[in-house]
């Protein structure tokens, strides 16, 4: 699974997205769905990732 695009113009938007990222790609894997918790300090971040994952399989269908 490859994530297409992140927020990456401050610092601490890579920090948050080098943390985040890999913890909400490890849920979808494991949930094989877009029902997933959003990482605690990364809310903008789960959010954004969870409904582009919802809509990228709501085009799948």
């Amino acid at each position: 699974m490859t994530v297409l695009e992140e927020p990456d113009s401050t610092p601490r938007d890579a920090q948050i997205n080098s943390q985040a990222i890999p913890v909400l790609t490890q849920e979808t894997l494991a949930a094989q769905n877009a029902d997933i918790d959003a990482v605690s300090g990364a809310t903008f971040t789960s959010q954004g990732y969870i409904g582009s994952l919802q809509s990228a399989l709501d085009a799948a269908k």
